[in-house]
């Protein structure tokens, strides 16, 4: 990491701030833009984007970095920044972003951290905390001695269930294949293929990008149940049969995000020195 000294942190939210006020405890410079709504937040005070850009070796963008594939995803600052007049700005210079393919073009400069399996597994823990707090705050019981569905064992699915169960709820987790079926009974888990998943449950967390919870599904496994989405978009849950069964469900996105910035900042922040190192830059 010889060639680069300093990062200019670009648009986002408190995940941003996190990551910058990070590099900078490891000896970095760091220069932020798009931050106005947050005064000097974290000691990092708000400079305008062409002193940013230009004090800065490298660059670290959001997650997602857009959301319209036309400006930046930058919530807290004043202005809007349109994309191609920020990478026309940014040249050649090392340009480290989450969900790149929401960019309108691509450029060999660029490299996606969120793709980053460290990342994944890294996120699954504050993915879990913060599914944990939001069955905390909307479930009128409690989360011990509930009957809890974890649909996938991937790295949220293990996460979470380990969660389930060390706040003594009775946790069952549905998987697609027999190695992760019996992985689960490993664990002291009840096991279910999730392409026939029954009984009823009082707390339902969905980890699978797929659509699982269909109108059918909900009426077998979730009539008197909180069901929390945890998928990426489109979700895995029939929202509208949810609300018409009367089903009270909630689609929570970016969890980490939300529920632990620091965190999620320094992952970002691992994950970036990573690519650095592997990529000789």
């Amino acid at each position: 990491m010889d060639n680069i000294s300093s990062f200019g942190i670009i648009g986002g939210d408190k995940r941003q701030l996190y990551c910058g006020r990070s590099a900078i405890d490891d000896g970095y410079g760091v220069y932020i833009s798009g931050f106005e709504k947050c005064g000097t937040m974290l000691g990092l005070i708000n400079s305008d984007l062409k002193s940013t850009v230009s004090n800065s070796d490298a660059f670290i963008l959001p997650l997602p970095v857009s959301k319209d594939g036309l400006t930046l995803n930058a919530p807290l600052a004043d202005d809007i920044i349109q994309l191609d007049e920020l990478f026309d700005l940014i040249g050649e210079k090392p340009v480290f972003c989450g969900m790149k393919t929401k960019l309108p073009f691509g450029r060999d400069n660029i490299f996606d951290y969120s793709t980053r399996e460290e990342f994944a597994v890294a996120n699954a823990v504050p993915t879990g905390e913060g599914a944990v707090e939001t069955a905390m705050l909307e479930y009128d019981g409690t989360v011990n001695n509930s009957r809890c569905l974890v649909t996938g064992y991937g790295r949220i699915g293990r996460v979470l269930s380990d969660m389930l169960c060390g706040l003594g709820a009775d946790v069952t987790v549905s998987a697609r294949n027999l190695k992760d079926i019996e992985f689960i009974k490993a664990k002291g888990f009840h096991a279910v293929f999730t392409s026939n998943i029954i009984g009823k449950y009082d707390i339902i967390f969905n980890t699978i990008p797929c659509m699982i919870f269909d109108a059918h599904t909900l009426a077998k496994t979730a009539s008197n149940a909180l069901v929390i989405d945890l998928a990426s978009m489109p979700g895995g849950v029939d929202f509208r049969a949810a609300e018409r069964l009367g089903i009270k469900a909630i689609h929570a996105l970016s969890l980490p995000g939300k529920v632990a910035p620091k965190t999620s900042g320094i992952i970002i922040k691992n994950a970036v020195y990573n690519i650095i190192r592997e990529a000789k830059l």
